[in-house]
């Protein structure tokens, strides 16, 4: 069994509304995704206040409830007791002992896993990547086209002194599915979506949501063309509403299509439960 897992950060679930950008006339496959495919999960885990991303996506990684550890939920970049948490025990490090192949498929504009280790902010997914170094995707792996930018086309790597090509979203795609069929799971995560949310900017989150819609209308089909349980989550809301800069209460998709998705999304109803009902199915029998 080979699985894709997407990680949209701030992809809520909310009824169709003026200032509501998941809609059929920006992004339909995702909609249609969302309508057909996925199940609504809880993202705030029984603890007051707003979901945020380091406990969300804490959470989601490791199987903790993050929040509840926290007493609280902790917005941004994990801090020392969040960082331990997820760098003792996450998907990549169970999959790792369990002797399967992972790779973190967002490569980074480094040449070097020390670079990288040196950053001062690191993000959940970073810290759970650098717990197994060797599923980091590097600036030579994305001019080889065995990593993909998080914002899909490379074009927000420019400034920054990125020479390769830019890319399209659906080119994007190929790459990434191509990668998938190397390892037992893959993760990628894209991020421009909280990001556009926060901006409370229509325009902006429907460029955003425009692009990506792209990527996955090429991705999942050819995923599942290819055997690959491919799959799609959030840590909160964000972009569904544009009525403030803020996230959202609202529940997050889970979306699964491909070998064995009806029974995990049976056996999802919140963040907590998506790593350990997908590691069941990837460390199943030989």
């Amino acid at each position: 069994m080979k699985a894709l897992f997407i990680f949209i950060d701030g992809l809520g679930i909310a009824p169709a509304a003026p200032d509501n950008p998941v809609s059929p006339a920006i992004c339909p496959f995702l909609h249609q995704l969302i309508a057909a495919h996925s199940s609504p999960i809880d993202a705030c885990l029984g603890v007051p206040g707003l979901p945020q991303s380091a406990t969300g996506q804490a959470s989601l990684f490791t199987g903790v409830n993050a929040a509840q550890v926290m007493g609280r939920h902790v917005e941004g970049f994990p801090g020392p007791t969040l960082r331990k948490l997820v760098e003792n025990d996450n998907i990549f490090l169970t999959l790792q002992r369990a002797q399967r192949r992972a790779r973190f498929a967002d490569a980074y504009l480094a040449d070097s896993v020390d670079e990288i280790r040196a950053r001062r902010f690191r993000s959940v997914t970073t810290i759970a990547a650098l717990s197994c170094p060797d599923t980091i995707a590097l600036r030579q792996d994305l001019l080889a086209n065995q990593g993909v930018c998080h914002d899909l086309t490379r074009e927000i790597l420019l400034p920054k002194g990125f020479l390769g090509p830019v890319i399209t979203p659906q080119m994007a795609a190929e790459h990434l599915a191509q990668i998938a069929l190397g390892y037992d799971l893959t993760l990628f995560e894209c991020f421009r979506t909280d990001l556009a949310g926060h901006t409370c900017n229509l325009d902006e989150a429907r460029a955003v949501l425009t692009s990506l819609d792209g990527f996955l209308s090429t991705l999942f089909p050819m995923a599942v063309e290819m055997g690959i349980l491919v799959l799609l989550t959030s840590d909160h809301g964000n972009i569904e509403s544009a009525k403030s800069h803020g996230h959202t209460f609202n529940p997050v998709p889970f979306i699964a299509q491909g070998p064995g998705a009806d029974q995990l999304r049976a056996s999802v109803s919140s963040l907590v439960d998506v790593t350990p009902q997908l590691l069941r199915v990837l460390t199943a029998g030989p």
